[in-house]
């Protein structure tokens, strides 16, 4: 019960730090990917929030609540269902249910042994218009994104990464390339930190390729609850502030295999 309240105080303070941020991506607690899904028939559940800031104003999820199942071998399910947040730098401020996001990921490369295995997978997703659009609260319609991720663990380090095509309809929206890379090392048996860098072609018909930088890590308060945390900032392009913060509960069919991977 003591475990279970100081989760739930860490979850009300990270809704309370970041209750400003509508991108939603996969990869927690950083927006590049990684090909390993979900083990079999085991659940992770994130209570979190993500958030944007450039010289529009402020958006993003406040929060959102992301599931993902191992359905089958090397098969992961994936749902983000956001309430969105926009609060434009001129204009009126608008709170709601945002654009909700549907995947599946399946690895079909894993070879070698624990400690040095080579991963390489798709995670395609589908953001659905169920966001109000005229309160900037989502696209209006339908977008969907198709990535080819990799990974390679060398021990206490793991990097990975990969990249893909978005189809962006919409006024003024153009389709986009998205690719990034992630190098972390777990530092202490609790403790895991990251950096990643991610290049995006022009997603709007006024913006430019853009380049960012991300740090973050996993904090484990025990086999089953984890922090997870990021912030970043464009080096390249268009001047955006990213940030995350999260807790992860990680349950299966069977208590010894719910630790936490260190990269998700």
């Amino acid at each position: 019960m003591q475990l279970e309240r100081r989760c739930l105080c860490l979850a009300s303070l990270a809704l309370f730090a970041f209750s400003m941020a509508g991108r939603t991506y996969a990869g927690p607690p950083f927006v590049t990917d990684d090909p390993e899904p979900v083990e079999l028939h085991h659940w992770e559940f994130y209570l979190a929030t993500q958030q944007y800031h450039d010289s529009d104003g402020w958006s993003g999820t406040a929060p959102h609540l992301e599931v993902n199942y191992g359905a089958m071998l090397d098969t992961q399910l994936h749902l983000i269902a956001p309430l969105a947040y926009d609060k434009p730098a001129d204009g009126t401020s608008h709170y709601g249910y945002g654009d909700m996001e549907l995947g599946v990921k399946y690895r079909f490369v894993h070879t070698g042994e624990e400690g040095s295995e080579f991963q390489l997978g798709i995670f395609p997703l589908v953001e659905l218009p169920t966001g109000n659009s005229d309160k900037g609260l989502g696209n209006g319609k339908s977008q969907v994104f198709v990535p080819l991720w990799l990974q390679k663990d060398f021990g206490k380090w793991t990097t990975y990464g990969g990249g893909g095509y978005w189809f962006n309809p919409g006024e003024g929206n153009r389709d986009y390339w998205f690719a990034g890379w992630e190098v972390q090392r777990k530092l202490t048996d609790s403790l895991t930190a990251g950096i990643e860098g991610q290049f995006r072609t022009a997603d709007t018909v006024n913006a430019h390729h853009s380049f960012a930088l991300n740090a973050g890590g996993i904090w484990d308060l025990s086999e089953k609850y984890h922090v997870l945390f990021s912030a970043g900032h464009t080096v390249r392009g268009r001047s955006e502030f990213q940030g995350y913060l999260g807790l992860q509960l990680t349950f299966g069919s069977d208590d010894e295999k719910t630790a936490s991977k260190s990269k998700k």
